[in-house]
């Protein structure tokens, strides 16, 4: 899960590290499910989700773009990738990883281009509800909201600065755990991720990042075996340095789920 940030911004990760865990589909919500009860099953689809989004590849296409006054744009490209989450367990440590293999990219650049960001990993954002992970924000009741007749809890976060953090920002060879605060979206009856929006919690101009926003939101892929699952279908990124300014589509389609099968066959004295 490493990328490279031009212009001072050495590479941003999402670093993923989870302890071992085993998987198994909770309960659903009863509509005016409290706090308490509904954080407990947004924790186990968590651990549902990430078994599932392991054993699924989908087409990652991504719009790249760098920003200049008034937001307008200065250059863009457009990628897409064959996208999978890898996730391997070693030692009882349940680590994620993001595979990418192009697709397509574009044709004609031009020379000596303005650098663009590249982002990566907050498909997986997901995992701030994750037992692993969980313990290290203070959530919040911002009230009910309603969604193409889909009953909403919004469920405000904000990491607990020096505890775990699924945001890793890399610069220059450190690493910089990142306090995120946001707002997440959960289906009450199922206790599923809709939507997270997150931005930073505290100020990191020191090291110069001034803003970062994102927004992924989570959509029915009608998967055959798996037909009322949520996958991420769109990731906005955007970050502002105090000189540069990107911003960074990510669209998600074409699910498919696979499964990898290995069959030892001792050799023959």
């Amino acid at each position: 899960m490493s990328r490279t940030l031009r212009h001072g911004l050495s590479r941003m990760i999402l670093a993923v590290t989870l302890a071992g865990t085993t998987f198994a589909l909770p309960p659903a919500s009863p509509p005016e499910a409290s706090m308490p009860l509904l954080l407990d099953g947004a924790s186990k689809q968590a651990e549902t989700f990430l078994d599932q989004f392991s054993h699924a590849r989908c087409t990652e296409h991504v719009l790249q773009e760098k920003l200049g006054r008034n937001r307008h744009v200065e250059n863009r490209e457009e990628s897409s990738f064959d996208y999978l989450a890898i996730m391997t367990n070693t030692g009882g440590e349940l680590s994620v990883d993001e595979s990418r293999l192009v697709l397509k990219q574009n044709e004609r650049k031009p020379l000596n281009p303005p650098p663009l960001l590249v982002t990566n990993g907050f498909a997986t954002l997901f995992l701030i509800l994750h037992p692993y992970y969980q313990y290290g924000f203070a959530f919040t009741d911002e009230g009910e909201e309603t969604v193409e007749g889909h009953r909403l809890r919004k469920v405000g976060f904000t990491h607990i600065h020096g505890s775990r953090s699924p945001a890793v920002l890399v610069l220059r060879g450190r690493e910089f755990p990142l306090d995120l605060t946001g707002t997440i979206w959960l289906d009450e009856a199922t206790a599923a991720v809709t939507h997270i929006f997150a931005s930073f919690a505290s100020s990191m101009e020191d090291i110069g990042m001034k803003t970062l926003l994102c927004e992924i939101r989570y959509a029915e892929v009608g998967l055959k075996n798996a037909p009322d699952v949520l996958f991420p279908s769109v990731a906005r990124v955007e970050v502002e340095t105090p000189r540069q300014h990107w911003r960074n589509t990510h669209e998600f389609s074409g699910y498919q789920l696979f499964s990898v099968s290995s069959e030892e066959i001792p050799a023959k004295p």
